[in-house]
């Protein structure tokens, strides 16, 4: 069954008005919503599935928004300019990880960026923060960050479409390695009055979602906040090495609590500089080779995502 990503562009029906005055329509949370109600499909999905695929009135699809569960829909009708839908049934399952992760993924070229976003969705990663390194080949300029971001957001809302994960990652907008390597570090024990979210992780992912409305509003809902946590293990993806472990130690034992926060940190194609690897070490980055051999930069999320299901399944 055909599954649609349903952009809500307000919390609530507070503003209503003031969007009919702009000529837009309102697309609410689906969770505002009661089963039996009618909603105004977007035009993204209306082009898709009604123009694309020339689906008919009575036709039946999945919505999902980023808040929780999908919902099953019926077409019920169908203009020139709009469509709607009907909403029948709702399904809570979001299809996600057994662990929050974020990925520090230095940005590659072309295809293999897009390969690394897509298959890291598929395996359920919640975000991905895009990072520039001394060794990476893409540097983006100011006037590209924005439109590169929204098609990776893109890209990983497709793969959601695809794979049935009803959570889509969030997609941050690139910062150097080092700057973000600094909102990394565990605060001290004498800056701590107490245990809630670190206010420079808060800071940096509220000012980096470069994707629109749709994706900031997502932002703020309990699932993705708990991205504004310390994680309880980082992990910087690692080419072998003679005397080092091959999985640290704790990886096990921090699997196997109760949905474990997992920071990776994957470099570039002519890997992280002697510098930026000490400083991912210096605010906590374990080394982790996956592995006896070197894999390529958009391979090696894939790996570790996969890697970590496993090992969470023991």
């Amino acid at each position: 069954m055909r599954r649609f990503f349903y952009a809500a562009n307000l919390d609530d029906g507070n503003n209503k008005s003031e969007d009919n005055n702009n000529n837009q329509p309102h697309y609410p949370k689906l969770n505002t919503l009661a089963i039996g109600d009618s909603l105004i499909l977007t035009e993204t999905i209306t082009h898709h599935w009604c123009r694309v695929l020339r689906a008919n009135s009575g036709e039946q699809g999945i919505l999902f928004d980023g808040f929780g569960g999908e919902y099953l829909v019926e077409l019920a009708t169908i203009s020139k300019k709009q469509a709607t839908a009907i909403l029948l049934t709702h399904n809570t399952d979001d299809r996600t990880a057994l662990f929050i992760s974020k990925i520090g993924l230095v940005i590659s070229r072309g295809e293999r960026m897009d390969y690394a976003i897509q298959k890291s969705t598929e395996l359920g990663v919640t975000a991905i923060q895009l990072l520039s390194s001394h060794h990476g080949e893409v540097h983006l300029k100011p006037l590209q960050v924005d439109k590169k971001v929204a098609h990776w957001q893109q890209v990983a809302i497709a793969a959601c479409e695809q794979c049935g994960l009803n959570r889509p990652p969030l997609i941050i907008a690139p910062v150097p390695i080092t700057t973000w390597l600094q909102t990394q570090a565990k605060p001290s024990s004498d800056n701590t009055t107490s245990a809630g979210p670190d206010d420079r992780l808060s800071k940096v992912i509220d000012s980096q979602i470069a994707v629109g409305s749709a994706m900031t509003t997502l932002s703020q809902d309990p699932y993705y906040q708990q991205l504004q946590q310390q994680a309880d293990l980082s992990l910087m993806l690692s080419v072998p090495a003679a005397a080092q472990p091959l999985m640290p130690t704790t990886l096990l034992k921090v699997l196997a609590q109760p949905l474990p926060y997992i920071n990776l940190l994957v470099g570039p194609e002519g890997g992280l500089s002697t510098d930026e690897c000490e400083q991912a070490q210096q605010v906590g980055f374990a080394a982790w080779q996956i592995g006896r051999r070197v894999l390529r930069t958009e391979t090696a999320p894939v790996v570790a995502l996969a890697t970590l299901h496993a090992l969470s399944d023991l």
